[in-house]
């Protein structure tokens, strides 16, 4: 019995953020959307990176842009997710910094042009930061998905910042998927009818 009231405020609760969310963040998940519309359009790409079940989510967004959404019959859109290549992130870890291992690989993959989307629940995570840092160095335009108040990211100069009006992780994580689905259906839309 405990476990199924539990449960129910999870879904109110979950629900409730949503709703707020969308209240909140309607004209940033816009601006974000043209964000990565200009891009695409230009032949440009998509670098997504986080942390934890952040990095599963830039594995998701990146999924969603290269396969397809909802529109089988579309084709590919360039996306790369930061966090897959284990090679690259435990060797620059171990024998660097871990608090680089995204900036780096914006180094080396990113042009003028192109967008960095960071996830970071808190939007304290260091490797998010440095990586929004060299995003800016190097021209490409950044989004941030956060949550808990936007912590330091709210003092960068990003493109989109997307904070997520709670303090739960989950909710934060579970928000931050929907407006990736959001996205990913306004683009597809958008391009391909």
């Amino acid at each position: 019995m405990e476990s199924e009231i539990l449960v129910e405020n999870i879904f109110l609760d979950s629900i409730k953020i949503k709703k707020e969310s969308l209240k909140q963040l309607g004209r940033e998940i816009q601006k974000s959307i043209d964000i990565i519309l200009e891009a695409l359009r230009s032949g440009k790409k998509v670098l997504v990176c986080g942390n934890g079940g952040s990095a599963a989510d830039s594995q998701h967004f990146a999924g969603e842009l290269i396969c397809t959404f909802e529109n089988s019959g579309r084709k590919s859109l360039p996306a790369i997710s930061l966090t897959t290549n284990t090679s690259i992130i435990t060797a620059y870890a171990n024998d660097f910094s871990f608090e680089e291992i995204f900036s780096r690989q914006i180094e080396g993959l990113g042009e003028k042009g192109d967008v960095l989307v960071g996830l970071t629940t808190s939007g304290n995570s260091v490797n998010i930061l440095k990586a929004f840092e060299k995003a800016k160095e190097k021209g490409v335009n950044t989004i941030c998905f956060s949550g808990r108040g936007g912590g330091k990211s709210n003092k960068m100069d990003l493109d989109s910042n997307l904070v997520v009006p709670s303090n739960s992780t989950a909710r934060i994580q579970e928000t931050h998927i929907t407006v990736i689905h959001a996205i990913c259906s306004a683009i597809e839309k958008e391009l391909f009818g």
